[in-house]
């Protein structure tokens, strides 16, 4: 294997933070951005990508403390890299050429669709749905994917069912949103077009019927999406999953793959296992599906149990509520507000054993502070289950006396809704 400590190639000449790195041809730097600062680096010479959005030159660009990426150069590329990092490697093993062979693949099947085609199964884009273990590079792919495909000027709409570790927005929801330009490798996909259904879990198994109910209601908002736009529907879908393959997890993923009628599952880094065998036994008279197996790049960080005893400390969400209040780097403000108790109308979604009576009213008291809300579109509480959400708001106080609640918003303007949604997020701000 071809790949070395990053610190062993770098020069030192710019002091003792400041490195230059030279990337050969095909090759990247995996990069763990250090807890206590953020990282800053510029492209010096050549083309490089993350998560397949091209980098700028000779600007300097700040990612966040934790964040992790790999840089990859497809014909060699000098960085700067400013920030002291322990972890980096160079590697000049990675799968990226046969993810860029799925993509040439996908780009093939879109330009066979036309907007014109009277049969609208046949005017379906590709709908890829990337299915595999936790750390297995999903979401990772699925960026890439999006990323290629916007830049050869096609709109994809990402899907992302991975309420553990969401990359629309806050964890503990069920997402889709159109992409129509490269991704910004530090600030993420745009919120302004999402749909967004609030689970309020980070995990199924709180509430199964609920989970693939939002499942089915994405799948059947895209659907009429798809209808009435030619051009989302030729471009088609990436579909990102949890990373959960065996028991419940497999049965949910079977779920996900026949809903939104995905033509494409990407399975990563299971080659020859149970699960491959089930899904090709599965689908094995299904020729509309194709089972495809990729490499696992050996580049994947795994959350460190440091990492994850970090999240846990600060509640589950912490690095996601700290993105969507303040921003990947700190540069948005959210705004601290009230609100009377008589004003809010707090909502806990039960079991969906009659659809127009599992939603629960929620009594206002100290128990609320320090959750996250969802700011639901519904009109009334039966609507609550069918209908997206607008944002979400942070409870920092519950003063029963004047029934008052202070919360954290990211924006000025008043809430569009009385109606929220409560589920087991919390977040301890620092």
């Amino acid at each position: 294997m071809s790949y070395s400590d990053a610190t062993a190639v770098f020069a030192t000449e710019f002091g003792p933070q400041v490195r230059r790195v030279t990337l050969e041809k095909q090759s990247e730097i995996r990069i763990q951005v250090p807890q206590i600062s953020p990282l800053k680096l510029r492209v010096l010479h050549g083309k490089v990508e993350i998560f397949g959005s091209e980098l700028p030159r000779n600007v300097w660009l700040t990612f966040p403390p934790l964040q992790q990426f790999a840089i990859f150069a497809w014909y060699g590329a000098t960085l700067e890299i400013d920030s002291v990092t322990k972890t980096d490697t160079i590697s000049d093993e990675t799968p990226m050429m046969s993810y860029l062979n799925v993509h040439n693949s996908l780009q093939v099947q879109r330009h066979r669709v036309t907007s014109s085609t009277r049969d609208y199964v046949s005017s379906q884009g590709p709908r890829v749905i990337i299915i595999g273990d936790t750390d297995s590079g999903k979401s990772t792919l699925a960026k890439m994917l999006l990323s290629w495909a916007a830049k050869d000027g096609c709109k994809p709409t990402f899907v992302d069912l991975n309420i553990g570790q969401s990359s629309i927005t806050i964890p503990g929801t069920i997402a889709a949103t159109s992409v129509e330009m490269p991704m910004d490798p530090v600030e993420g996909l745009p919120l302004h077009k999402a749909l967004v259904h609030y689970f309020g879990h980070t995990t199924p198994t709180n509430n199964i019927r609920l989970y693939k109910y939002l499942v089915e209601e994405l799948a059947r908002e895209l659907d009429e999406e798809f209808a009435r736009n030619a051009e989302s529907r030729r471009s088609g879908m990436v579909i990102d999953t949890m990373g959960w393959t065996n028991g419940l997890g497999y049965q949910l993923l079977l779920h996900a793959i026949k809903t939104f009628n995905a033509s494409l599952v990407i399975v990563l880094g299971q080659q020859e296992t149970e699960l491959v065998y089930d899904l090709n036994k599965a689908f094995k008279f299904k020729k509309n599906v194709q089972i495809l197996n990729l490499q696992r790049s050996s580049g994947v960080f795994s959350r460190n149990s440091f990492y994850i005893c970090l999240i846990k400390a600060k509640g589950f969400c912490f690095s996601y509520s700290q993105k969507y209040f303040n921003g990947a780097t700190n540069n948005l403000t959210a705004y601290t507000k009230t609100a009377k108790f008589s004003d809010m109308q707090v909502y806990r979604i039960g079991d969906l054993i009659e659809k127009s009576n599992s939603t629960k009213a929620v009594l206002i008291d100290k128990d609320l502070v320090n959750t996250v809300l969802a700011i639901s579109y519904a009109k009334q509480p039966h609507h609550i289950i069918s209908s997206i959400v607008a944002g979400f708001v942070y409870v920092t106080d519950v003063d029963l006396g004047e029934e008052k609640i202070t919360y954290l918003s990211p924006s000025i303007a008043e809430l569009p809704s009385k109606i929220f949604i409560m589920g087991t997020l919390t977040w301890h701000q620092t």
